[in-house]
């Protein structure tokens, strides 16, 4: 009970100096119970969206994925026959039946020509309006589509896109564009997943989508009374036959769910992940915080031992303090999550997906999560500095608070620190000269790791030396204040380590990240440069294939020495050591191509692999199947009736980017084996224009291509560009999660400097006493403050480099073979780091220059 008082009694003494450390623990807290909250509701939302969109049964053709994804090799969706309705009705167990046609290859856009796709990434869904449908949309105004020309739009894209009844549209599917006037807008009455969804009558959606009447892509089954979901499945598949896929309303929302499950896991483990960046951060802030109590308050433990506290009763004080910190800062982290999470729910339907805070899944176990890992991380983090207090003997409580630090100690530290650097440092030498991508990321993960560790340890150590250097180039200019500012960093190697470190971190995973993202934009761009022959490359942004209309139109362009079409087909492959390879990829274009994109070979032509009945492998491909020139391979294409027996033409290099692994053959040989109807669209269109006429054929393809706005239009310079912005966003988003341990980690600046203005109070009003300014004294704290976050932003900067660099390495084994440093983002975070220390130093600057000089002179 005495220990409780004793700790209740400190953790309320020092609240003030608390409470940045569990502002810290508060964070790190909030951000895991956010994204665990965050993510189960989503779950919840579309598992309750799934159920309630799901019919009973439902029937769709053989090509359906599990999910239901319309999309195809042609663009169209997979059919059935309508008679299948019939049939189905005509089941045991069946109250209703009903036909529907709906189809994600689409674009719609507006009558000036622009997309009406969601910002979130959602897709468009174009289908017929329909019983099912009914049930989790309602009219809101005008009426649902009953001819050609009318089209009906749910509400949430009408509000976006500022669409109106009577308002015209285009739908442009495989088919071609069909051109409609909104006849009426459809509410959700179950949350919008964020897709924008249009109706059209069902003879109309059938022309659009499908090309032709009579067919279906689904059959909605409604059970009747008495009979459950499993036995009518089991009866409509005996009435149908095997011939079509059959789920029940559950089989059915488990393949939706399962089809979101892996982006959901990607964004939880990744969110995750960085809060424990965040709490490994925190964890620094916390040991210096208590480091810097204990030391403090060593006249007063050594107080307690002389009048009879033991070390472990010591010990236990501290922990209790922290323990009392970790208890808090979970509590309000918990509650600060749900916040969060409403926050990332709001930010969702600025996106498009408009999730229900009535939906707010808050499980059981999110909050005791929260608790355990806040509480358990403080506690851990004290243990050492309490380890500390313990050994406090009583013979100092007659010295000054602050006793110096062990030195033994510090050179163990040191050795160790050093001999983890040199593993780290081993183990990234070891990734970078692998022969293999994959075996080098097991090394490339022990060396960051071992680096990390090594750095935290031997931090002090290069306190000393990065700080004088910083030190001489900065500060010394400032005369005695600068001098008094670099003694003061100087003066505690051990804690300067520490608060640097904590910066280090989330500075050195973006230097890594900055590393490699550049290296990466200029390795795909030097591979631009190198292979592709062509001037224009057109295609859709989204899912679509490019239709032969908007080949014709690329055909027809004046300007142009030549068009390269260029689609992916499935086949099944018997190599010739007898292995049979299903759904295997190749590739059909034009013979042209081999013109389009200069890829090396080892062995052959790849202009023959485009000559009848031929193909091209890579080298890879080819050693593992004991495939060489003049090989046979049996080709079985998807949707072919016979098996077509190719020769191996070429052997290409598989140490490239662009097309890597890719197999080759013509078109011709595709169109073969291939009925016209089942014939695969273009993914890409590669256009060349005639010498000295590139500006007037990128006007003339832009300006062909407009009744067409899914594609677009891109040479080199734009494709370049679109590829860095790709690259950039994501980049920008991994940064903007690194913000909370950098965050965290200017809180430690802040609470490092706050405390150490405490622990000198009266060295701080001696120096007033004799003269030194309020000013100055500011002034001294800011550069104080400056030269530590520099100190941890040249640690962080110098081993994300080479971590990136040991990245870029392996990313060379896979063809990216340049390594790019981003000086001018290096650069920018390190002098924002000087500005960082700045801010850091506003508030421990203030305090210190309102101080009563005689009482700081007073102060014991």
């Amino acid at each position: 009970m005495t220990v409780l008082k004793t700790s209740m009694r400190n953790f309320f003494a020092h609240k003030g100096r608390m409470a940045l450390s569990a502002v810290a623990v508060l964070l790190s807290v909030a951000f895991v119970c956010g994204t665990l909250v965050f993510t189960d509701t989503m779950n919840s939302t579309f598992d309750k969206l799934f159920q309630a969109t799901s019919s009973d049964v439902t029937v769709s053709a053989k090509g359906a994925s599990d999910s239901g994804e319309t999309t195809s090799d042609n663009g169209r969706p997979p059919v059935m026959p309508a008679s299948v309705v019939a049939e189905v009705r005509a089941a045991q167990g069946v109250k209703a039946a009903e036909g529907t046609v709906f189809s994600t290859s689409v674009t719609v856009v507006d009558a000036q020509k622009d997309s009406l796709s969601p910002s979130g990434g959602g897709p468009i869904i174009v289908g017929n309006w329909n019983g099912n449908d009914a049930r989790t949309m309602k009219i809101s105004s005008g009426t649902a589509p009953k001819g050609p020309d009318q089209v009906m739009v749910d509400k949430d894209t009408a509000d976006k896109h500022h669409l109106k009844l009577g308002d015209s549209l285009s739908v442009i599917s495989a088919i071609g564009t069909h051109n409609a006037k909104i006849s009426g807008i459809a509410d959700f009455q179950v949350t919008n997943p964020g897709a924008a969804i249009f109706y059209l009558d069902t003879r109309t959606a059938q022309e659009t989508l499908v090309g032709r009447t009579g067919v279906y892509t689904n059959v909605n089954v409604t059970a009747a009374s008495g009979t459950t979901d499993p036995q009518l499945k089991k009866n409509v598949v005996a009435a149908l036959g095997t011939g079509y896929k059959v789920q029940t309303a559950k089989e059915t929302a488990d393949a939706n769910q399962k089809n979101i499950e892996g982006f959901m896991n990607v964004m939880k483990y990744a969110m995750l992940g960085f809060a424990g960046i965040a709490f490994l951060v925190g964890i620094f802030l916390i040991i210096d915080t208590f480091s810097m109590l204990v030391a403090q308050r060593t006249r007063e433990i050594g107080l307690m031992r002389a009048i009879g506290s033991s070390r472990k009763q010591v010990n236990r004080s501290v922990l209790a303090e922290a323990l009392l910190l970790g208890v808090f800062g979970s509590v309000l982290g918990v509650g600060a999550g749900v916040g969060l999470a409403v926050g990332l729910m709001k930010l969702m339907g600025q996106m498009g997906m408009h999730l229900s805070t009535s939906d707010l899944t808050v499980a059981w176990t999110t909050p005791v999560v929260g608790l355990l890992l806040g509480v358990v991380v403080t506690v851990l983090a004290a243990y050492l500095p309490a380890r500390r207090a313990g050994k406090v003997s009583p013979m100092a409580a007659l010295r000054d608070a602050g006793a110096p630090a062990d030195a033994k100690a510090g050179r163990i530290r040191a050795l160790v620190g050093l001999v983890l650097t040199g593993a780290g440092g081993y183990s990234l030498y070891l990734a970078a000269n692998v022969d293999k991508a994959k075996d080098g990321s097991l090394w490339l993960g022990l060396g960051v790791v071992l680096s990390l560790i090594g750095f935290v340890v031997i931090g002090p150590l290069l306190a000393g030396g990065v700080v004088r250097v910083l030190g001489a180039v900065l500060l010394r200019a400032f005369g005695p204040v600068g001098r008094m500012a670099e003694r003061n960093a100087l003066r505690n190697p051990r804690r300067t380590g520490a608060t640097g470190a904590a910066l280090m971190i989330g500075l050195a995973l973006v230097a890594c990240l900055s590393v490699v993202g550049s290296s990466m934009v200029a390795s795909a761009t030097d591979q631009l440069d190198k292979t592709v022959g062509t001037d224009f490359i057109i295609q859709s942004d989204g899912s679509q294939l490019v239709t032969p209309q908007a080949v014709k139109a690329v055909k027809d362009t004046p300007g142009l020495a030549r068009v390269t079409e260029y689609r992916t087909a499935k086949a099944d492959y018997t190599t010739p050591d007898g292995k049979t390879l299903k759904d295997t990829d190749i590739t059909a274009a034009d013979p042209t191509y081999a013109t389009d994109l200069r890829k090396k070979t080892v062995a052959g032509n790849l202009k023959d692999a485009y000559l009848p009945d031929s193909m091209s492998v890579h080298e890879k491909f080819a050693k593992a199947h004991g495939i060489h020139l003049g090989s046979k391979i049996d080709i079985r294409f998807k949707d072919s009736a016979t098996t077509a027996h190719l020769t191996v033409r070429a052997i290409t290099t598989s140490d490239d980017v662009i097309d890597q692994g890719a197999k080759y053959t013509s078109i011709a040989t595709l169109a073969k084996y291939v009925p016209a109807d089942k014939m695969p669209l273009d993914q890409l269109v590669f256009a060349t224009a005639k010498d000295g006429q590139q500006d007037a054929a990128y006007k003339s393809l832009k300006s062909a291509l407009h009744d067409y706005p899914q594609y677009k239009v891109r040479d080199q310079t734009d494709y370049k560009q679109a590829l860095k912005d790709q690259i950039g966003q994501l980049l920008n988003m991994i940064y903007g999660l690194l913000a909370l341990a950098i965050i965290v980690a200017i809180l430690g600046v802040v609470n490092t400097l706050a405390l150490s203005v405490v622990e000198r109070t009266r060295e701080i009003g001696l120096m007033r006493a004799i003269g030194l300014s309020r000013r100055q004294l500011r002034r001294m704290i800011r550069m104080e403050s400056v030269v530590i976050a520099l100190f941890g932003a040249l640690l962080g900067l110098g081993l994300g480099m080479g971590w990136g660099a040991t990245a870029q390495q392996l990313l060379a084994l896979e063809g990216l073979k340049v390594l790019e440093i981003p000086w001018s983002t290096l650069i920018s975070v390190f002098l924002g780091s000087a500005f960082v220390g700045l801010f850091a130093a506003l508030i421990p600057a203030f305090r210190a220059g309102r101080m009563n000089v005689l009482n700081a002179i007073a102060t014991e």
